[in-house]
């Protein structure tokens, strides 16, 4: 978070904030969901202590974590996680998709996380930094 912040104020276009202090603050809300409701239960470290139970725990916390998010998105979406301009919700929506297809959630429960990432993903920047193309994926 603290580098995405750190790019919309020194590289303000284009913005990964809306103006609207309103909106920021669901960009905001929906970045925590995910970067430290969701992602942090997956780290390798953690994972490493649960032994054979990492896939059920990570299933569990993932499940968990989108079905908030998804309430989230159904009040703030348009096109993207928050309306129709990418923002840092989308930034941190992709990588964590990718993650929970690496542990078989069911994304059919998810129907506008799924849309949002699909609608994501035919954007060249995100398919050029999609978590599957980069060298360190494992």
């Amino acid at each position: 978070m603290a580098i995405m912040e750190y790019l919309n104020d020194t590289r303000p276009e284009p913005a990964l904030l809306p103006k609207c202090p309103a909106k920021k603050a669901v960009v905001r809300e929906i970045c925590e969901c995910i970067v430290s409701g969701i992602q942090p239960l997956q780290n390798v470290g953690a994972l490493q202590k649960l032994g054979d139970k990492k896939m059920e725990w990570s299933l569990y916390w993932i499940e968990k974590g989108f079905h908030a998010l998804e309430n989230l998105l159904k009040q703030s979406a348009g096109k993207y996680c928050v309306g129709d301009e990418i923002t840092m919700a989308d930034l941190c929506l992709v990588p964590q998709v990718y993650n929970a297809e690496r542990y078989n959630v069911n994304m059919e429960s998810f129907p506008m996380i799924s849309r949002i990432n699909k609608d994501l993903l035919q954007l060249e920047a995100f398919k050029i930094s999609h978590p599957s193309n980069q060298i360190d994926k494992e």
